[in-house]
This record gives structure tokens, C-alpha cells and sequence, in this order.
């Protein structure tokens, strides 16, 4: 995602050309933009197909109207929705769709969450510890900080951060809260920093940077909402269509992963010399693997660094 207009889409060019094909196929061609951000991969595709309906999904509601100001000459071929994306089946059918040709799946933060420094999703500024991709969610991470069990702590930041120092975090984190509230991410920051050992500071990065993704990710649910997500938006494509996904962290991209497996292995016993149709894969892989940025796009966007791309394709009813 983007920051602003000015700022590049994360792999903008080969997204589209990995979407065309199925735009191509199709006489009256659905994308679904479903972290629709600030625009920049619509921006393109609706510029580029002039035949093309782009329905755009993002449940943050300031991303939403940025987009929708970005957006404005394309308002008789733009839907948009101020929701979870795991809500996509409903919101294609709100629209009057059933199937569509194409989906395109930008995982995690956006860039524009992550500079607006009030946020709280950053480590490295002073904020209110937030972290809600959707402001008008109920739960918070300052909530989680000073209301989960201790127990609940560990198995997210060992879970979602991959944090080997969960137990010593928490503790540090449990006996903070008993003085007063956690509510800064200034001072969180600097909490998790002390409880880990110094010799693992001193490589790897800022070490709070793997507890503020997991909280992160137990603040919006996101893992739960991919794992629902994907599935769903597999069942929406038609034939020819295609499904693109760009992750950014590795929790992210096994779940993707695992499910492009499933969804392209045959269910024919494998004793069998044949194929039985009924059990033939629906889809196909596009990418065989997963694919990194080039060199020129590294160059032209530093956070494209983590991302890896999938692309799957609906090859049979």
C-alpha cells in the first residue's frame, strides 16, 4: 500500500500484468481491490481497462475517503466498502455480482497507518498505544496490554511475533501495569527492550518491532480474517480468474501458501493411474512458488523488501 499519491504500490506493475489476462478473458471484468488502501494498484487498473468495475474493500474508514477522492473520475465503474475483507462474499453480492474475475490481496499495514505516527503502530514514535486498522473497533492494544492473562500474552507474542522472550516481555509487561496502565508505545517500546537479554539486542533490529506486530495482529484479527478471506474470495472467481496475493511477513505467506497447495492438489487417490474428473484440482498455480522483488523495484520502493507474491487461477468450475 501507499502512503500518498506520490508514493509507488507496492509491485504495482506485475500485479497488473498477473490480473490481465483474466481482465482480458472476460467481456465485463470484476476486480476486487480487497485492501484498497490509498488507490495506487485501482488507480492503475481502472486507468489501463476502461471496461473494467473495481470493487475496493478497506476497513480503514481515513484510507477509504482518501482513496475515494484519488478516485473520483472512476466513480460509475468504483464500488467501495468500509469493511473486514473476510466480508467479501457479501460485498460482491451487495453489488449485484455473484462471481468476479479477479482479486488482489495486499496483506498488513499499510504505509499510510504506519506514518501517521497517532496510530500507534510504529515503535520508533510516541503514541497512544492503538494499533487498530478500523478506529471505530472496540479493542485496542493498550487493551490487550493491561487486560489480557498473562498466559494470553506469551501465546500471542510467541505466536504472532515469534518472540523467543515472550515469558521475560510478559512478566515485564504484567508487573508495569500493576504500578499503572501501559498506554504509550514510547514506553512499551522501551519495556520490551529491557527485558530482552543485551547480547540479543545488539543484531536483528529494534527488538520490540516482533511483540508491536504480534499485538498488531491480535488487535485486528488479521490472521483469522486471511485464513477466512482467501477461501472465500477462491470461490468468488470465475473461470480464467485469478486470485493475487502480496504478504509481508511469514505467518502471513504460509497461510497463503498452504491453502494455494491444497487448492491446486488433486483429491484422486494416488494409487490410481488416472484422473477421476470429480476430483481433478479447480486451480491452478500461476507462480510456482513465490516471487520477490526485482532489483529496480527494490530501488524505487524500500518497503517492498519482505514482500513475496502468489497468483492462483480458477482453471474449472
Amino acid at each position: 500500500m501507499i502512503a500518498n499519491s506520490a508514493h509507488v504500490s507496492v509491485m504495482l506493475d506485475r500485479c497488473i500484468e498477473l490480473l490481465t489476462p483474466a481482465i482480458n478473458s472476460s467481456q465485463k471484468p470484476v476486480i476486487v481491490d480487497a485492501t484498497l488502501g490509498l488507490g495506487g494498484h485501482t488507480e492503475s487498473l481502472l486507468a489501463k481497462f476502461p471496461n473494467l468495475t473495481v470493487i475496493g474493500i478497506d476497513r480503514d474508514a481515513d484510507a477509504l475517503k482518501r482513496a475515494s477522492e484519488r478516485l473520483a473520475p472512476y466513480t460509475d465503474r468504483l464500488f467501495t466498502a468500509h469493511t473486514t475483507f473476510d466480508a467479501i462474499t457479501s460485498v460482491v453480492n451487495s453489488f449485484g455480482f455473484s462471481h468476479i474475475t479477479g482479486v488482489l490481496f495486499d496483506l498488513g499495514v499499510s504505509s499510510m497507518q504506519l506514518d501517521e505516527t497517532n496510530r500507534g503502530f510504529s515503535y520508533s514514535h510516541d503514541a497512544p498505544l492503538d494499533m487498530r486498522m478500523d478506529r471505530s473497533q472496540r479493542l485496542t492494544a493498550a487493551e490487550i496490554v493491561n487486560t489480557y492473562e498473562p498466559g494470553q500474552l506469551v501465546r500471542i507474542l510467541r505466536t504472532y511475533g515469534e518472540e523467543k522472550f515472550a515469558t521475560r516481555v510478559v512478566e515485564s509487561i504484567v508487573k508495569a501495569r500493576e504500578i499503572a496502565p501501559l498506554n504509550s508505545t514510547s514506553e512499551l517500546a522501551a519495556l520490551i527492550k529491557n527485558a530482552i537479554p543485551a547480547a540479543t539486542r545488539r543484531t536483528g533490529g529494534n527488538p520490540a518491532k516482533r511483540s508491536f506486530q504480534a499485538l498488531r495482529i491480535e488487535t485486528n484479527d488479521e490472521l483469522g480474517a486471511i485464513t477466512r478471506a482467501l477461501p472465500a474470495a477462491l470461490q468468488l472467481l470465475s473461470v480464467g480468474g485469478r486470485l493475487v496475493v502480496m504478504s509481508f511477513q511469514s505467518l502471513e505467506d504460509r497461510i497463503v501458501k498452504d491453502l494455494f497447495v491444497a487448492s491446486t492438489t488433486s483429491g484422486t487417490p494416488r494409487d490410481l493411474p488416472f484422473e477421476l474428473p470429480e476430483f481433478a484440482a479447480k486451480f491452478s498455480l500461476v507462480i510456482r512458488g513465490s516471487e520477490t522483488p526485482s532489483a529496480q523495484e527494490l530501488e524505487k520502493n524500500s518497503r517492498s523488501t519482505s514482500v513475496r507474491l502468489r497468483a492462483i487461477e480458477r482453471v474449472a468450475a
